[in-house]
């Protein structure tokens, strides 16, 4: 098992990357309702509600990576080459919470009440992304390849630790299939916002 120390480190690594998912999405998702002043008075491209949510985040997860490697540092952990694959990680993992506003967005917008289902989905996703447990520690190894292969949040966690605390490199082919998986939604759901626009303005409204 690991000792308390190195499970902090782990937890923290992948809680640090959960959590600007989490609260980021869930923001987002509420940020159409919460501007029915704004939508109401002037006619904009829905897609700028959550957009400046999202990027509001990303200057905070900016800190919180800084004080993630300061952490790491000071655990005796020492930096290597691989730590550069933070910068694509971290530009998958916010392509994926992009994606993933936009479309909690819509869907709340459109029914109200999803938007307390989201908290729920968060709250699975807690328990099924390897935030409390090393993924690659499955006792079953296709199980473990299952999980990292259906639950792209799961592997981006897992990517960071294997980045930043055991020196490894992640599968640059599943990192870039998400990527892009994650451009094709936000390029389809920007397209259905500003081709409905006037529809997502009525919902909000009503």
């Amino acid at each position: 098992g690991k000792r308390s120390g190195d499970f902090i480190l782990f937890l923290a690594t992948g809680k640090f990357a959960f959590i600007w998912f989490s609260k980021t999405v869930l923001q987002a998702s509420g940020s159409l309702v919460a501007s029915q002043g704004l939508i109401g008075k002037i006619n904009i491209p829905k897609s700028l509600f959550p957009m400046s949510a999202i990027q509001e985040s990303v200057y905070r997860q900016s800190t919180v990576y800084l004080l993630l490697l300061a952490i790491l540092l000071a655990s005796g952990i020492k930096p290597g080459l691989t730590w550069l694959w933070l910068l694509p990680i971290a530009a998958v993992n916010y392509l994926l919470i992009v994606a993933c506003g936009l479309i909690g967005s819509c869907l709340v917008a459109i029914v109200r009440d999803f938007q307390k289902f989201i908290p729920l989905g968060m709250t699975f996703l807690l328990f099924t992304s390897g935030i409390f447990f090393d993924v690659r520690e499955i006792g079953n190894p296709e199980k473990a390849e299952l999980l990292l292969a259906i639950n792209p949040l799961a592997f981006l966690i897992d990517a960071h630790r294997q980045a930043l605390m055991y020196g490894s490199s992640p599968d640059a082919v599943h990192l870039a299939a998400i990527g892009l998986g994650s451009l094709v939604l936000i390029a389809t759901v920007i397209g259905y916002m500003r081709r409905y626009s006037q529809y997502l303005a009525l919902k909000v409204l009503t």
